[in-house]
Order: structure tokens, then sequence, then C-alpha cells
């Protein structure tokens, strides 16, 4: 098997890219149009915070061009409660807002969970059962982002593969580094850009994360953002490894 390799970043409005990422005089409603052909796929996390109308959806699906994919990040009302498998009625309500309005430009769902959020193989269980296989049609690919060094355990590599859900690689110092094939895809996050480097990374790390994508792709497709670090660096950083990647 050999997926295929998308880079991109967190979002699209982002008031420094202006004049950096963006041309100059670029107008805001064009940023999408413009994003999406600079890069090969973008996490939307707007709707961790908000749900939006299948108008939206979309608005989004027809200013990208074909082949361009988007992640889609999880309502925090989903994820942050006490209980995850009481989580159902909120799921439901996420996923049936529009998302799937962008048909084969949906990529997959991040359920980031916060530090706080420990390791319990039952609970844990119960809300990954609640997350759907597809939607009006539409197939669903999940993941899901955990902050807490005790999720870094075989009980919860075993149930994430019974699920089939991807655990997101998070290249960050302060959450645990789990590199586990879990799905038929991979979901990375990589938050370690530098504003003091034209380019977001340096050449080393580059070389790095392409032999990480490739080795990835071997087991399917490779959904990888610049996400935090400096984010101001992270499209350049992104548009970096699009183009070592050939």
């Amino acid at each position: 098997m050999s997926g295929a390799i998308r880079i991109g970043v967190g979002g699209w409005t982002f008031e420094p890219w202006r004049g950096v990422f963006y041309p100059t005089g670029l107008s805001q409603k064009r940023e999408l149009e413009f994003a999406s052909r600079a890069l090969t796929t973008i996490e939307i996390n707007g709707t961790y915070y908000s749900t939006f109308k299948p108008d939206s959806w979309r608005k989004w699906r027809d200013e990208t061009p074909d082949g361009f994919v988007f992640a889609v990040k999880a309502s925090r009302f989903c994820t942050n409660r006490r209980v995850l498998g009481g989580a159902g009625e909120s799921v439901d309500r996420f996923i049936a807002q529009g998302l799937t309005e962008l048909g084969d430009k949906l990529g997959p769902i991040n359920w980031q969970f916060m530090a706080n959020k420990k390791f319990d193989p039952e609970d844990f269980g119960a809300f990954l059962a609640l997350l759907p296989k597809e939607k009006d049609g539409v197939a669903l690919r999940h993941a899901v982002e955990v902050r807490s060094p005790s999720f870094a355990t075989e009980a919860f590599y075993d149930l994430a593969r019974k699920h089939a859900v991807a655990i997101v690689y998070a290249k960050d110092e302060d959450f645990p580094e789990i590199d586990q094939a879990t799905a038929d895809f991979t979901y990375a996050r990589l938050m370690a850009s530098r504003e003091d480097l034209e380019t977001g990374v340096g050449h080393a790390e580059l070389d790095a994360y392409v032999r990480q994508t490739r080795s990835w792709a071997k087991h399917g497709d490779v959904f990888a953002y610049f996400i935090s670090g400096a984010k101001i660096r992270n499209p350049a950083a992104a548009q970096a490894l699009i183009r070592k990647l050939g």
C-alpha cells in the first residue's frame, strides 16, 4: 500500500500571514482560495468552538481545487467532559451540522482531548464506539489526539486498532509522542516551527519529516499539519516540506 501525503496548516484566517504568506492586497474572502492552492490540506479548527451552516461547508468545498482535502477538528463539547461515553448526542450534533457537504474533500476528524483527560479503557472505548463510520453516504475517518502520558500504553493502542481510529502523532515536547499504526491513515500535528527561520524548520528537520512521512505513507494516506510553534512560519514550513517531497 502507498498512500497520498498531504501537508498543511491549521486554519486559514490569521492576520499575521497577510503580507507574509498571503500576497499584500489579497482580499480576505480569497484567502482560502489562495491557501488551498499553496498547500494540499488544511485542518478546519474553528469547528472546535462553534458549528457552521451547510452553506459554509459548501462554500469551502467550492473554493478549493480538486484533490484538496480538509481535516476537521471536532467540537470541544464532545471531548471536554468527565464521562466520554455520554457524548452521543453531542457527537451526533457535530456530525450532522453539514460537514458531509465537503464530499470527497472531507478528510479525517480530529477528536482532541485535554491533558487532564486520563486513559480509562472502559470509558474511552465507549466514546470510540460512538463515532460513526459514515454519514449521508460519505465515509468518515476518525483520529484522536490525546495529551496525557497515561495513554502511552498497549491497551490504548489495541483499543484504537479495534475501532480503526488513528492516534494523532503530536510532535511537541509537552505531549506524549505516540507513533502507532492503528488505522489505514496517519494524522500528524507538527508543533516545532521557529520564527527565526524563514522556512520555519531547518534543512535537517525537513529531511527527517520527508523520511517520516514517506514511511507512514507505506501504510496509507498521511495528513500532516504544522500547528502552533511559530504560527507565522507554519505555511512556509508546510510549503517547504511539500517541495522536499516533490
